[in-house]
């Protein structure tokens, strides 16, 4: 059955439901949707999210449940995060990297009513120690072309068959602005998860900052490469499609389909971070890529040096745009615009800034010390207070009481300045998280998985510069007495408790390590040597 016309509230209209069912009306037969062969009108995906919605419903699925998705970029996130906002569910990306005891824990943590999860994740579905007992539902997801899996769990149910039957019906749910609508997930301080709940207001004025800062229109064809549990990814997706145009999914960052991609599809704009940028610069067929429809390119979630913004700039011969935010604050807040990068002449400075607030985003940096504004050009914590602010961290009112104060502001935890003209400085961390490749990775998590080693007596963790990542994790631990583990057996044991990339790329030992005298490490003496020269020390 085709579903009927889409009908728009007035107050739907940039909330993640209704901005589907105004296309879905508007330009029906236009192409939304493209992701290896398989090709999607506007119509097309809203009757697949009307059967999506009808199938959640038929199972229970209401207004503010949680719909949990562990896959790789594609198709069936879309049918999911539209299907579910017809009704008011919150969706929920599991990160894909996260080891499975890791991703249970978010499952769990967000109590996820229905999960959808690829072929491709059985095997870490199985291995999961928990029972998932908020689970009612699994739905299988998989490829057209692959060979057929189902899970062991009475509970599961191939797609297909789970959408059998269901009408391309609209429920018709129109979501009020402080409903959260989308939740993804941080790591924190101490290595527990916590679940950023971002709501239709917060959505829609990312939403509506598409057609200024980051210029969408109705001809945008977007590259969508950023992973979609990060705000990179579903974040820079729903702006791309904001305004009509066709998004093209990358399941896996692959550096020469990356680039047929740009070519064969005429890709305008795109969202990268600074490593995928140096591996296609490094790549031998960008010499022979048609790259002229690029339109724009934006960079953040990690660092890049001046030198490789200048030779991106002359190789893809488009504009760039940085951009700098986190998850709490719905990913962008202040942007670096194309006609501030200027390789050339005095305001070349501004290549290492991240650029001004948006028009409705208040910056301040505040003096650790004495807990007052700092003086412009001194580094402190930026806090922030803006529409973009999440409603808060699911489950976690003590959290969210520390981060965001009576008054509204955010406390970043991340030390900057800003100059005289309004524009902002990132230099280091106030915290000790580090940012490999896009990706935020807290010390603790690492420590205690090091810790649980009976050869390793203590333990710290710290981010070294990296080419390629922006930074890596490099351990630097204490044996035991009569140790006989050595650098690759602790990065092994590593691995076989973590997700890889939280995994120190490298192991110092020694006998001592630095402490206050309350006994805390002192990261900053352990970091300072592989950070010297290096002015910019944070994404």
């Amino acid at each position: 059955m085709s579903a009927s016309a889409p009908v728009v509230a007035p107050r739907d209209e940039f909330t993640v439901a209704g901005l589907i069912r105004r296309l879905a009306g508007s330009q029906p037969d236009h192409e939304m949707l493209v992701s290896g062969d398989d090709r999607r009108t506007w119509s097309e995906e809203y009757e697949r999210a009307c059967r999506v919605a009808q199938a959640c419903e038929r199972d229970g699925t209401s207004v503010g449940d949680r719909v949990a998705f562990l896959d790789r970029n594609g198709m069936a996130y879309f049918d999911v995060l539209f299907g579910g906002s017809f009704l008011g569910a919150v969706n929920v990306a599991v990160n894909w990297r996260l080891a499975p005891n890791e991703m249970a824990a978010i499952i769990d943590d967000a109590r996820a009513r229905i999960l959808f999860v690829h072929t491709d994740y059985l095997e870490a579905l199985e291995h999961m120690t928990s029972d998932l007992l908020s689970v009612q539902r699994i739905v299988v997801l998989r490829d057209a072309s692959s060979v057929e899996k189902r899970s062991s769990d009475a509970r599961a149910v191939s797609f297909d068959e789970w959408i059998e039957g269901c009408d391309a019906v609209d429920p018709g749910h129109v979501g009020e602005s402080d409903e959260v609508s989308m939740q993804l997930y941080t790591s924190g301080t101490t290595g527990l998860p916590k679940g950023v709940m971002l709501t239709n207001a917060n959505l829609s004025t990312a939403i509506s900052e598409a057609g200024t800062t980051f210029r969408i229109a109705g001809d945008t064809v977007s590259l969508v490469a950023m992973p979609l549990f990060h705000i990179g990814g579903s974040g820079w997706a729903l702006c791309a499609m904001s305004r009509g145009g066709r998004s093209i999914i990358l399941r896996d960052v692959d550096p020469i389909q990356l680039l047929k991609l740009i070519e064969g599809e005429r890709i305008t704009e795109m969202f990268l971070v600074p490593a995928v940028l140096m591996v296609l610069l490094g790549t031998s067929a960008m010499s022979s890529t048609d790259l002229s429809s690029l339109r724009l390119i934006f960079y953040g979630a990690s660092p890049i040096s001046e030198d490789v913004l200048v030779r991106c700039m002359s190789s893809f011969g488009c504009e760039f745009c940085q951009v700098y935010g986190m998850t709490e604050t719905t990913g962008a807040i202040t942007a670096l615009r194309p006609e501030d990068h200027e390789p050339d002449g005095p305001r070349r400075g501004l290549l290492r800034s991240a650029g001004h607030p948006h028009p409705t985003v208040e910056l301040r940096v505040i003096d650790p010390d004495s807990g007052r504004d700092a003086e412009l050009g001194r580094v402190g914590e930026i806090w922030t207070r803006s529409p973009y602010n999440m409603v808060g961290y699911w489950g976690k009112p003590d959290e969210t009481a520390a981060t965001i104060d009576v008054d509204g502001w955010l406390r970043t935890g991340d030390a900057g300045y800003l100059d005289a003209d309004g524009y902002l400085y990132l230099h280091d961390r106030m915290k000790d998280m580090i940012v490999s490749g896009g990706e935020n990775i807290y010390p603790a998590e690492v420590e205690n998985v090091l810790l649980s080693h009976p050869d390793v007596a203590d333990a710290a963790v710290i981010g070294v510069p990296d080419e390629r990542w922006g930074e890596t994790v490099k351990a630097i631990v204490v044996l035991a007495p009569d140790a006989a583990l050595d650098a690759p057996g602790i990065i092994a044991h590593c691995r076989s408790n973590l997700a890889h990339y939280k995994c120190p790329t490298s192991v110092e030992t020694t006998t001592l390590l630095p402490r206050n005298p309350s006994g805390k490490i002192l990261k900053r003496e352990l970091r300072a040597p592989y950070w010297k020269g290096k002015d910019r020390r944070i994404n």
